[in-house]
């Protein structure tokens, strides 16, 4: 595995904690922990870059792709990884606020 690589992966992970963060505070009736917001907005985050990613073909800016960091901060890796880790913790506090009741 490259460097570039893996610093996408990183990048889609904190998307997705981020966007599981935000989901997490705004379903207070699902009242979820720490930790599966954590763990579904780091596993949303890499599948929805990942599927954004095949929906957008993949294309980077050769002029980012230049720097190491600058093809790992590119739309497919931020805004997939935000949104496919708020898709999946609003998922998670769906189910786990239907096995409470």
């Amino acid at each position: 595995m490259d460097m570039n690589t893996l610093v996408a992966i990183i990048v889609q992970v904190i998307a997705g904690i981020i966007g599981g963060q935000a989901v997490g505070a705004a379903l207070k009736q699902a009242a979820l922990g720490q930790l599966p917001r954590i763990l579904g907005g780091a596993i949303g985050g890499v599948g929805g870059a990942a599927i954004l990613g095949s929906l957008l073909g993949g294309t980077v800016d050769p002029a980012a792709a230049a720097s190491g960091l600058g093809s790992a901060l590119n739309l497919n890796n931020i805004v997939g990884g935000a949104g496919g880790g708020a898709i999946l913790t609003g998922i998670l506090g769906a189910v786990l606020g239907g096995m409470k009741r």
